[in-house]
């Protein structure tokens, strides 16, 4: 059973993250009281539900003395859990605050800076004995539902278990940091000096079939694609539940983006779950 306690600071994403799970197949419940939730995973554990996520956080006042004690009761039980920290700046939290018009739970003690800065300071311990820990404060919401797929490997009918993200990216702008695998096809003929094609992205026929045409691409293709489908299954071997591959071109708008959708769709074809980001298509 995958039991997931979703935390961490107020506006950073924690109901779009539920919502997000529930859209996935989990039994979801938004603000357990963190008393609640041993008793509510012995609950679960007899039922037939196998995703479950829940959302505890500041809401409850009581939240830190329950909260710490009912993950130790599930120490002591051996009963597996992850948790989910969601993280954004203070900026950006004062910022939804202010578009949402929402009052923060710890706002009636202060200005709405001091009291994120308060929540911050007590979620401090809680956010070292995360699983994993998101900052939202640059992600659209599309790229935030990807990363959460590429955290826990969100299983729907039909794909398989580990979750593949592709970026696409300029090699002038710098490598992604968290990628896994990175693959350079800067050695592929550039449609930048097409002055046709100059303007235009890796996401257009025309590019593509420029791409395409020439018998160096082929030859790679022929050779990446068996290697990829080599590697995957090995990764899940080994307990991989999410990969990021990425693949650069000198700028990030022709050669990359376009070798990116193709290994996708070799990929779906495959049967993998795949998102597709292209972080420099627009620079």
């Amino acid at each position: 059973m995958k039991f997931l306690i979703i935390t961490g600071m107020s506006g950073a994403g924690k109901s779009l993250a539920l919502d997000h799970f529930e859209d996935r197949g989990f039994f979801c419940v938004d603000n357990l009281p963190p008393a609640l939730i041993t008793k509510f995973a012995a609950l679960c554990q007899r039922s037939n539900k196998d995703k479950i996520a829940v959302v505890s956080d500041i809401r409850g006042r009581d939240f830190f003395q329950a909260l710490y004690s009912s993950l130790q009761e599930l120490d002591e039980e051996d009963f597996k859990y992850e948790i989910l920290f969601l993280n954004a700046s203070d900026e950006t939290l004062v910022r939804r605050f202010k578009e949402t018009r929402r009052r923060h739970p710890l706002e009636s003690e202060g200005r709405l800076l001091d009291a994120i800065k308060k929540e911050r300071e007590m979620l401090d311990e809680l956010k070292g004995r995360a699983s994993r820990v998101l900052d939202t404060t640059e992600l659209s919401v599309s790229r935030f539902q990807q990363e959460l797929d590429r955290y826990f490997a969100v299983s729907d009918n039909g794909y398989r278990g580990m979750a593949i993200a592709i970026i696409s990216f300029g090699f002038k702008y710098g490598l992604p940091l968290d990628a896994d695998c990175v693959f350079d096809v800067r050695f592929m003929p550039n449609p930048h000096y097409v002055d046709s094609l100059r303007e235009k992205t890796g996401e257009e026929k025309e590019v593509q079939e420029y791409i395409f045409q020439w018998p160096v691409a082929d030859k790679f293709y022929n050779k990446f694609f068996p290697l990829v489908k080599f590697l995957l299954p090995e990764y899940i071997k080994e307990g991989k539940s999410h990969l990021l591959l990425a693949i650069g071109c000198t700028g990030g708008r022709h050669r990359s983006v376009a070798s990116a959708l193709r290994l996708r769709d070799f990929l779906t074809s495959q049967g993998y779950r795949v998102n597709v980001e292209h972080r420099d298509i627009n620079k």
